[in-house]
């Protein structure tokens, strides 16, 4: 079972003021190498999309050691783990030009009828991905523990925010987290993890949570009803 890889040059939309590249488009990068590999798979539109199954992520996990910079050739490194029930384990590595692994990641797939929104099993599909066992697998992302929040504000789900699968896309989390930081502390982020309980969808609006401690910014996002 071979190992998906991709190479990119960061271009200026990829990256912010700083030129560094943006924690959503870092985790878009990631998401469409599992995509593509999946498609190489056998699991791709013709087993999900085409019947109505989408592809979505319940919880994903970055370590960055650094964040490439506009203008530098990057490789991305995409594998699957042992599916465990529903759920389909997909592993990440990012290396620079000089072969420096800068990230790793991880990633919890499952497959949601489009219609119903509910979980299915893939097994009743005949939806399967064989594991690729490297032997140094990054660790699987965990539950977040909640936090209190202080502060509170609200948000409009604009559609420019949606993706294909007609909510929030899960990259966009990212942005609206950057946006709380102060610019010093988006250059010293070391992790990202994000765990998502349902979906928000276009023109929702969301109550969101904020808590700061020390190096860690927590949200917590509920739909107002």
């Amino acid at each position: 079972m071979s190992i998906y890889e991709k190479k990119y040059i960061i271009e200026s939309h990829d990256v912010d003021m700083h030129r560094k590249l943006r924690l959503s488009q870092l985790f878009t990068f990631m998401q469409e190498a599992a995509i593509h590999h999946t498609e190489e798979l056998g699991a791709g539109r013709d087993k999900t999309l085409d019947k109505g199954f989408l592809w979505v992520v319940t919880m994903q996990y970055a370590d960055i050691r650094r964040l490439p910079e506009y203008d530098e050739s990057i490789t991305v490194r995409s594998w699957p783990g042992e599916t465990m029930h529903v759920m389909f384990p997909r592993f990440y590595e990012i290396d620079d030009e000089k072969g420096e692994t800068i990230v790793t990641g991880s990633a919890l797939w499952m497959l949601m009828d489009m219609k119903d929104r509910k979980m299915i099993f893939p097994d009743e599909h005949g939806i399967s991905i064989d594991a690729r066992n490297t032997g140094h697998d990054p660790a699987l992302p965990k539950p977040l523990r909640p936090l209190e929040c202080e502060d509170e504000f609200s948000f409009h789900v604009p559609y420019s925010y949606t993706d294909i699968n007609g909510h929030l896309s899960n990259t966009r989390y990212f942005d609206i987290a950057e946006d709380l930081l102060d610019e010093s502390e988006i250059d010293r982020i070391s992790h990202a993890a994000v765990e998502y309980s349902s979906e928000a969808r276009y023109k929702d609006n969301i109550d969101i949570g904020v808590h700061k401690e020390k190096e860690q910014l927590y949200l917590r996002l509920l739909l107002k009803y």
